[in-house]
């Protein structure tokens, strides 16, 4: 079995952690062990969160933990010059211009507090559909109605057929963000279908992600992002089983290597990563 592209995919929001570590040594694994090339995308457009330390600690976490890249930025200016998300906003314009005129998509105006005061689940349940707010007015989100979408297929590696629903806290999940920039699945998807990437890696707290950007993929008529086979590895958790956190500073890939810590120290708490 081969794959062409796979790709690591980090959120300069905070310094890198344990678990992104984890998550980045299994991709490498499977691209040598497959003979996949690997492309670095740098998820930037929560720009309140953006620092250039982020991204540089991204290119120092790759350098510990030996992890070639064969397509995408080396270094922090090439990045903003060549490679971040701001340079592709054509391409996620176009999509969501897409959904506008095939009416697949409604405002919403909800805030958090809002839609944890709408159901005690904390679950976004659509309520703004039957509004019809005008997609142009400030301060919306754009929305995909989810309540009539089916069993969505994939592909889990390295080659079992599956189906899901997406579950509850991604339904009505959001293309377009209230200040206008498109949001993660939009942008994800869009990426991983122009690079050409074939193999996904990720946590299997994404596993509604995937099914969100198939789901999307559909909508938007893009068959070729339905042949892109998914592996979702365990997660990493801390001593009371947390999901780790980038505000978690303990854990960071940064910290550690202040303290002396190597790569071989991080492969052992691991363990082997074959599949």
């Amino acid at each position: 079995m081969n794959f062409n592209l796979t790709r690591i995919a980090p959120t300069p929001s905070g310094f890198l952690h344990l678990g992104n570590a984890y998550s980045f040594l299994k991709t490498k694994a499977l691209a040598e062990k497959h003979g996949t090339k690997i492309l670095l995308r740098v998820d930037d457009l929560d720009r309140e969160r953006y620092r250039q330390e982020y991204v540089q600690d991204i290119f120092d976490t790759l350098d510990f933990l030996e992890i070639k890249i064969d397509q995408g930025p080396k270094n922090l200016k090439e990045f903003e010059t060549e490679w971040s998300q701001v340079h592709r906003m054509e391409k996620y314009k176009e999509a969501l211009t897409q959904l506008e005129s095939n009416k697949k998509v409604f405002a919403c105006d909800c805030s958090r507090k809002k839609i944890q005061q709408l159901d005690p689940s904390g679950y976004y349940l659509g309520q703004c559909l039957e509004r019809r707010l005008l997609l142009d007015k400030p301060e919306v989100a754009w929305r995909i109605d989810t309540s009539e979408a089916d069993f969505i297929p994939y592909t889990e590696f390295p080659d079992q057929q599956k189906s899901a629903l997406i579950p509850q806290d991604t339904a009505f999940y959001t293309v377009r963000k209230k200040d206008g920039l498109p949001a993660y699945h939009l942008t994800s998807l869009v990426d991983d279908l122009q690079f050409g990437v074939d193999l996904i890696v990720r946590g299997n707290d994404l596993h509604a992600s995937t099914l969100a950007q198939l789901d999307l993929a559909r909508i938007l008529g893009v068959s070729q992002f339905e042949k892109i086979t998914f592996h979702h590895h365990a997660i990493i958790r801390g001593p009371k089983q947390e999901k780790l956190s980038k505000s978690d500073g303990s854990t960071s890939i940064q910290y550690l290597r202040k303290q002396g810590k190597k790569l071989e120290d991080i492969l052992y708490l691991f363990g082997p990563f074959g599949d």
